[in-house]
């Protein structure tokens, strides 16, 4: 067995603790970014992390993957360590049953820019404040499937890094380019300096809520800058149907897409240049956000 093999013997060990007593947020480190975390789950989005040039700080894998379906990402990861036990020890230690029986604690890679993602994109979807991992994983998985050519986040969205997003979106959210929109904070004169908004004002304030709202108007602006047309996913009045041939003819447009339960903001709402609707049957009038994004990449990015 190769040195760097190691069976686990002590569930203590400080190695272990990316993937036994880290929280996401821990993982993330906030106080020092580039030294980020997080931990790939399954040999796909593994060897997609790999592919897009993610760089391994250690495996931890069922025994019997070594020799086996895990050997070719040993080979690709050269000399990190490869932490083993069977899969009960492994699923104590975790606190959950293994994807495949393998992950991989990797560096985060560095972040992009709103501006960056969108450069020479056609069609991109926007998420605002969709807080669910596994939402956020089956959005980026059928953002893959279906043309879709970058993702924007706001900043209350669930981290697509998290394993739980990784492992649902089966690793394309390392295929599909993503960015967040920066935090804002806004003055009483609805100025925008890059900040974040609640270190700054408390939400019960009602001029504090008006500034709130400003901010998802202005991520919609900054669309409209970048030449983009703007759809928001949302039942009013006025929205227009998804097969509408005059959203098809646009060159450039964004999908907009809300929270689980409360949707889009008003401001979101009355800042795009389209309110769209998904015609449906038997009294539904709305669909989990990832069933309704993979009905609206599919018609809105042919």
């Amino acid at each position: 067995m190769s040195d760097n093999i190691i069976t686990i013997t002590d569930f203590m060990d400080p190695n272990l603790d990316v993937y036994a007593r880290l929280t996401e947020n821990q993982l993330l480190n906030r106080a020092n970014p580039k030294e980020g975390m997080f931990i790939a789950e399954s040999p796909k989005a593994i060897e997609r992390a790999l592919d897009v040039g993610c760089e391994p700080v250690s495996l931890l894998m069922e025994t019997k993957h070594v020799n086996g379906e895990a050997r070719g990402i040993i080979e690709r990861c050269q000399n990190i360590p490869v932490y083993t036990a069977s899969f009960d020890l492994l699923t104590k230690l975790t606190g959950f049953a293994l994807t495949r029986g393998t992950l991989c604690a990797m560096y985060r890679p560095k972040p992009r820019s709103v501006e960056e993602v969108c450069r020479d994109a056609r069609r991109v979807a926007v998420l605002e404040d969709v807080v669910n991992p596994t939402n956020v994983g089956a959005i980026f998985r059928s953002a893959a499937a279906l043309h879709i050519d970058a993702v924007l986040l706001t900043p209350a969205c669930s981290n697509p890094l998290y394993r739980r997003a990784i492992r649902v979106s089966m690793g394309t959210v390392f295929q599909v380019p993503w960015a967040y929109f920066p935090k804002y904070n806004v003055g009483s004169d609805n100025t925008f300096s890059d900040a974040s908004l609640h270190d700054k004002c408390d939400s019960r304030d009602q001029n504090c809520s008006d500034r709130n709202s400003s901010v998802y108007k202005y991520n919609i602006d900054v669309l409209h800058k970048l030449g983009f047309k703007t759809c928001a996913m949302a039942l009013t009045d006025d929205s227009v149907s998804i097969d509408d041939p005059v959203l098809h003819s646009e060159e450039r447009l964004a999908i907009v897409l809300g929270t689980e339960g409360d949707g889009l903001h008003e401001q979101t709402i009355d800042s795009c240049d389209y309110t769209v609707k998904i015609p449906m049957s038997h009294g539904v009038d709305s669909l989990n956000v990832a069933a309704a994004s993979a009905v609206a990449f599919w018609e809105l990015a042919k």
